[in-house]
């Protein structure tokens, strides 16, 4: 009876993944601060995992160090069908200060991975995270035949 109940929970919810490619840590902060009682992702029916095995969308935070450049590529493949994958902060879409002539960093994720969402910010505010996964999420889920919940 309880993994019934567990089933059609998590058939209904967005399941996201943080991924960090090196960076300041700024925009996982506030993602942190999403499963605060002010934000309280779960309310919405978002839980966060570890396993991106698990993900309907995986949150790719930092700029994308050179020791990132092929584990990004693996966790991306990890996740299943269809991935929605949604950059958080300037790090992943551009590279931001991090980017020099010359340094370790390889941005944007783009490059590497299909990015289906970004939201600038350095750090971008928790409320615009929760829009975006808001916006991508649900597709994620309809697309793999399951119905909103």
């Amino acid at each position: 009876m309880l993994n019934t109940i567990k089933d059609i929970v998590r058939k209904s919810s967005i399941h996201v993944c943080i991924v960090n490619c090196g960076g300041c840590n700024g925009c996982d902060v506030e993602l942190v601060a999403l499963l605060s009682p002010r934000y309280d992702l779960e309310q919405y029916g978002i839980y966060v995992h570890n396993n991106p095995r698990e993900a309907d969308v995986l949150l790719l935070t930092g700029a994308v160090t050179e020791q990132w450049v092929t584990d990004l590529k693996r966790i991306y493949d990890k996740a299943p069908e269809p991935k929605i994958v949604v950059a958080v902060g300037n790090c992943p879409i551009s590279g931001d200060v991090f980017n020099q002539e010359g340094g370790k960093v390889h941005a944007p994720a783009s490059n590497f991975i299909p990015v289906d969402a970004s939201i600038p910010g350095c750090p971008p505010r928790p409320s615009e995270i929760l829009e975006a996964i808001l916006a991508v999420g649900p597709d994620a889920i309809a697309q793999r035949g399951r119905e909103d919940g």
